[in-house]
């Protein structure tokens, strides 16, 4: 294999005999990627890669040169200062694992935070390891505010380097602008270099994006089992999503202003999912019906009081 730019900027392990099962049936790993920053609304995907290392914590078999794509300055690591010393520094991390599903099943799992520059060069060296390891489909996790609301089953948006590899239809059409992420750059690039890649992206309750939503990460994840036959233990998740669910509902309980919202987000929701009437040749347009909404600083107010309750419990 021919060396490539990203081969300076990452180091793999040459033995990994988890893998040798795969190679002799003939098939690769799959390799499951999720980064933190940009594309993490509710922290889905950082939810959903902190439970696959709860499950099988695995070992680091690549390794990527962190001080060649992070920014400390705009992301300062943290570290503890003793009474008249530092010590304990976290440095940041980015690195693919071999991991194990409840099946046994080796995979890859690649995770850590979202380069700052070089996505080029981090691409590039992403494309060593799916090279070196010979992994047959590359899924990547992520998470978007959107005007939806939490009583509804998380929606998702699956997208690929091929048709084929689609595994619903979306609801979205048309064409949109949007600002890059590195994990978007890597799924094109991949596909440019005949690599298969596809992956997620759950939509998250705009009004509480900035906050831990477990149902999206379950429902990513189980998503991921479907495209790849690989299988986890999403109990704990689900688990904690019911908390976060009941946590919610308790909060906006007594604000009409907050109810009277999330019920016109519902019936948004509805009409995206509300079959298309048989002489219609067009899917209904998600349009919710007519109502005295408040206004946007009655609103903001509702929703600083709303997540003002929501944070405190995070702090508990």
């Amino acid at each position: 294999m021919a060396e490539g730019p990203g081969a300076r900027s990452v180091h793999i392990v040459d033995d990994v005999p988890e893998l040798a099962d795969l190679a002799g049936q003939g098939s690769g790993p799959v390799l499951v990627h999720s980064l933190d920053g940009f594309l993490d609304a509710g922290n889905a995907g950082s939810l959903a890669v902190q439970h696959l290392l709860e499950s099988d914590a695995g070992r680091v078999v690549a390794s990527f040169d962190v001080d060649a794509f992070y920014d400390y300055r705009a992301r300062r690591p943290p570290m503890t200062f003793v009474e008249d010393h530092y010590e304990d520094y976290e440095a940041p991390r980015l690195v693919v694992r071999v991991m194990r599903d409840v099946l046994g099943t080796p995979y890859l799992l690649l995770h850590g935070p979202e380069p700052d520059t070089r996505w080029e060069g981090f691409a590039a060296g992403v494309r060593q390891v799916v090279e070196h390891f010979g992994v047959r489909l590359t899924v990547s996790l992520g998470s978007v505010p959107m005007a939806v609301p939490h009583t509804r089953p998380v929606m998702l948006t699956n997208h690929g380097t091929s048709p084929d590899l689609l595994v619903q239809e979306n609801v979205w059409r048309g064409q949109i602008r949007i600002p890059a992420s590195a994990q978007a750059l890597l799924e094109l690039r991949m596909g440019e270099w005949g690599h298969p890649a596809m992956g997620f992206v759950a939509h998250i309750p705009h009004y509480i994006a900035q906050f831990d939503y477990p149902p999206a990460a379950a429902a990513m994840l189980e998503s991921v089992e479907v495209v790849t036959g690989l299988e986890w233990d999403l109990a704990p998740l689900e688990e904690a999503g019911d908390a976060r669910m009941a946590e919610i509902a308790a909060q906006i309980e007594d604000s009409a202003e907050v109810l009277d919202v999330v019920s016109g987000l519902e019936q948004q929701y509805d009409a995206f999912h509300r079959p298309a009437s048989p002489d219609s040749e067009e899917t209904p347009l998600p349009l919710a019906e007519e109502r005295n909404l408040p206004t946007g600083e009655e609103l903001g107010a509702e929703f600083e009081r709303f997540l003002a309750g929501l944070d405190r419990r995070d702090d508990d």
